[in-house]
């Protein structure tokens, strides 16, 4: 699956790009090295023509002077294909033999030796020249050059060559990274997928197919390790509680029924009752919680459910109660909105949430319920104008006993929103608690039934 996320936010493709470029640059620096070689192995070539066809002058020039050196260059021009150029003056600047008519512009003759060096480069005409130009005893100006034009040749094309493998290194380098950011990417899509599922309470939630025998793989191995585990926990933690649950609320029906027989100190007995209660209230909303938990994924036992029948039948038991409080109470509840659902579990998760609010609020109050579409789900929203949560509890307002310390004197245990998450993801719903408002306000997108379903 691959990331949603916009593209500068994506560390794999960030990556890639780097190595790409990485890539491309140490490219650009081996292609400028051998270009740099390739240039100095041809030059050297031309000067070592040049030094050939000095050497050979020179040797002539031993045995019989000026004369001697003309008939060569007379012999070389007449030969010469245009890649050399050779030229002897006399004292006066009249040309004795060459081919050319003239000493080159701006170039002038250094020594008067037949040595290689110093070597000049010139430009004539568009074509740049490697010349050694003397002027020899007695006045004779010598010059003897070699064209550049294959040197230039060569490493135009050799340019034209490197930037057609560049381009092609660029995109091929785009195209593999893509490929790779996007394998990547999928794979620790997958993973974040297994984290969102299991941040939403599906704890039972792993990844599909077999594991590859690589860094990924062995990744995944580890999750879905970690995972085993701490659903076992859970389930073991979760066994414990519903165990003591159980043993727990057996004895107190029990000698909740041996103190009605207890006969004088009346007032004593009825406390001892109503602490037993409430005991056993506890008891009950665990093992409802645990249930619910239990019950969450399967979908067994849901059944087509007329929510905004269900929610204006316990807006009919708790209006009055919120009267009697002197809140101002209202519903707005739209009709035929149907879920799949458990009918006492919602009655169960709304009655929580109301009872919750006239508890906490104080006479004036606003307590509003809220059952309207929302696109493809149904939006449930209980809100008052009351107290609120404390700012540093709505992390945990959904955990079990947590209670703010202002509200230990108000009966309650602390499990009722624990109670309402629960039922909530039974069916599959999500809870949010919008901020910026004033009170409690607490919402729930139930998913719409379907025509189909």
């Amino acid at each position: 699956m691959i990331s949603r996320r916009p593209l500068a936010a994506r560390a794999t493709l960030r990556l890639a790009a780097v190595m790409a470029l990485a890539v491309t640059l140490l490219s650009l620096g081996a292609m400028a090295l051998q270009y740099r070689l390739v240039e100095a192995r041809l030059m050297q070539a031309q000067r070592a023509l040049l030094s050939a066809d000095l050497d050979g002058f020179a040797a002539l020039y031993d045995q019989r002077r000026i004369i001697a050196l003309r008939q060569a260059i007379d012999y070389r021009a007449a030969a010469a294909t245009g890649g050399e150029m050779l030229l002897l003056l006399d004292r006066n600047g009249t040309v004795l033999a060459g081919t050319r008519g003239g000493w080159p512009e701006g170039l002038q003759a250094e020594g008067d030796s037949f040595a290689v060096e110093p070597a000049r480069a010139f430009s004539e005409a568009g074509t740049r020249w490697l010349a050694v130009a003397r002027d020899l005893p007695g006045g004779f100006p010598l010059l003897v050059a070699r064209s550049l034009q294959p040197v230039d040749d060569t490493l135009a094309a050799m340019r034209r060559g490197m930037l057609a493998l560049l381009a092609a290194m660029l995109v091929a380098g785009g195209v593999v990274g893509w490929l790779a950011a996007r394998s990547v990417m999928g794979r620790i899509g997958r993973l974040n997928d297994l984290a969102d599922r299991v941040a939403e309470g599906a704890l039972d939630a792993r990844l599909p197919g077999p594991r590859s025998p690589d860094e990924f793989g062995l990744l995944e191995t580890h999750v879905h390790g970690m995972l085993d585990r701490i659903q076992n926990l859970n389930r073991a933690t979760h066994r414990l509680s519903d165990t003591i649950a159980h043993e727990l609320r057996t004895p107190l029906n029990r000698m909740l029924l041996k103190l009605s027989r207890i006969e004088g100190q009346e007032d004593l007995a009825a406390d001892l009752r109503a602490e037993m209660r409430q005991a056993i209230r506890m008891f009950d909303s665990l093992l409802d919680i645990s249930r619910a938990e239990a019950d969450q994924g399967s979908g067994g036992g849901l059944v087509p459910v007329d929510l905004s029948a269900v929610a204006g039948e316990v807006w009919e038991l708790y209006e009055p109660l919120a009267e009697d409080k002197g809140l101002d109470a209202q519903a707005l509840i739209a009709p035929g909105l149907r879920v799949l659902g458990d009918r006492n579990l919602i009655a169960q998760l709304l009655s929580n949430l109301l009872d919750n609010a006239i508890k906490y609020c104080a006479k004036g109050d606003l307590l509003t319920l809220t059952v309207a579409e929302a696109g493809d789900s149904i939006l449930m929203r209980v809100a008052d104008t009351g107290p609120g949560l404390p700012a540093d509890m709505r992390g945990a307002a959904f955990e079990r006993f947590v209670r703010a310390d202002r509200d230990r004197g108000i009966k309650g245990h602390g499990l009722g929103l624990a109670l309402v998450r629960a039922i909530a993801a039974r069916h599959g719903a999500r809870l949010t608690l919008p901020e910026g408002n004033t009170g409690f306000t607490l919402e729930i997108l139930w998913p719409r039934l379907q025509q189909s379903d």
